[in-house]
């Protein structure tokens, strides 16, 4: 192994759920299981003295649970990134710790190896949620209160110039840098820049709330694929 191994913390109230990912990603050499808990309200004591640079959290648990714990752990400065761990593809749970923060999901019955591959991503910065997926989890956000979120994020997006706007759909279509970059006729470090800027203009943390927010603002349905 090269390099230093992604500091990663387990948080699941099912002892027999912790046991087996701490025996799935025991076994990547590239990544340090610092530490475990049983509960949300545990994260945050835990991130303090252990720094990991990867949250594995479980959404329900019974006392503080994984969407509050989401919410408080992406406040902080220092926030580790978070993969929320579920049964269900389309939860509304899971939309709600995606746009507090979180990286991404996978399912609790996904592949050990995809699992791995997922904490691996996310520690390099890459959202782990397919366009597929994002589809699915866009169309179970549309409701009663789709309106007013229509008129919120549109409020929100008036500051972005065109140039970001269009790569802002572009993130809401799940593409990557480099297709983007193909799309836009600019350079990868260009769409790099551009997206560092949205996220900072509009005080997001990560590409899949750039995502949600396009969603809710109607571009996906205005824009041609």
């Amino acid at each position: 192994m090269t390099g230093t191994p992604i500091r990663l913390l387990l948080v699941d109230d099912d002892p027999l759920v912790r046991a087996g990912l701490a025996l799935m990603m025991g076994g990547a050499e590239d990544i340090e299981i610092v530490g475990e808990a049983a509960d949300g309200g545990e994260v945050e004591d835990l991130v303090e003295r252990t720094r990991p640079d990867v949250v594995l959290m479980d959404i329900r648990m019974p006392s503080v649970d994984g969407l509050a714990a989401t919410e408080r752990l992406r406040r902080r400065a220092d926030a580790p990134e978070v993969v929320v761990l579920t049964t269900f593809h389309a939860d509304e749970q899971v939309l709600h710790a995606l746009r507090a923060g979180a990286a991404g999901f996978v399912l609790k019955d996904t592949a050990p190896a995809e699992i791995v591959d997922a904490v691996r991503r996310v520690a390099a910065g890459e959202p782990v949620l397919s366009p597929a997926v994002t589809r699915q989890l866009m169309r179970h956000a549309a409701g009663a209160a789709a309106d007013s979120r229509r008129t919120r994020a549109r409020e929100r997006l008036a500051g972005l110039n065109d140039r970001e706007r269009e790569v802002a759909v572009a993130v809401g279509r799940g593409l990557p840098n480099a297709q983007i970059a193909d799309r836009l006729f600019m350079s990868v470090a260009t769409v790099k820049t551009h997206v560092s800027r949205i996220l900072a203009k509009l005080g997001l943390n990560n590409r899949v709330q750039i995502a949600l927010l396009a969603y809710d603002a109607g571009l996906l349905d205005e824009t041609g694929h």
